[in-house]
């Protein structure tokens, strides 16, 4: 009977685990979020460009295939969105050195400064948000977000 009780616990747990992911995505994912950083961060850029700057800067050199994976977008309007982030110079696109029919996006030291300010904005927001929690306990969460992203990095490959 214990060990029934303490299957049904994990599977609780699990289940929570996977509605806090959940919950988390969509507010990572939502367009108000984005547009309260882009203003924290005291910046001027379209609310849909944000997300792939970040990742241009993050991930770098990187392929419009892998860039609108990573997004969830079409590669067609990811293609159109990085030829407005090269209008505005922060970004610039090369061929890839492995694959010279491929083009990467790579940062512009513009596109750097920016999200740099980004950066500063994401850790002002996020010692507030855990202003009240203990060092422990967010190195604690750190290393299990870690642990558990790479995991479902794992099952990936």
């Amino acid at each position: 009977m214990a060990s029934r009780q303490a299957a049904h616990n994990h599977l609780t747990d699990i289940r929570k685990i996977y509605g806090a992911v959940v919950d988390l995505v969509g507010i990572m994912n939502s367009p108000q979020r984005d547009a309260r950083m882009i203003k924290e961060a005291g910046i001027s850029l379209d609310r849909a460009l944000f997300p792939l700057l970040v990742l241009i800067d993050r991930f770098g050199p990187v392929g419009v295939v892998n860039l609108a994976d990573r997004v969830g977008r079409d590669y067609t309007t990811v293609s159109r969105q990085l030829a407005k982030l090269e209008s505005l110079a922060l970004v610039r696109r090369n061929r890839a050195q492995s694959d010279k029919r491929v083009q990467e996006a790579v940062i512009t030291p513009k596109g750097r400064h920016m999200t740099e300010a980004i950066d500063k904005a994401r850790d002002r927001i996020l010692t507030a948000m855990l202003k009240e929690w203990s060092h422990r306990d967010i190195a604690a969460l750190a290393r299990l977000l870690r642990q558990l992203t790479d995991s479902a990095l794992g099952l990936e490959s």
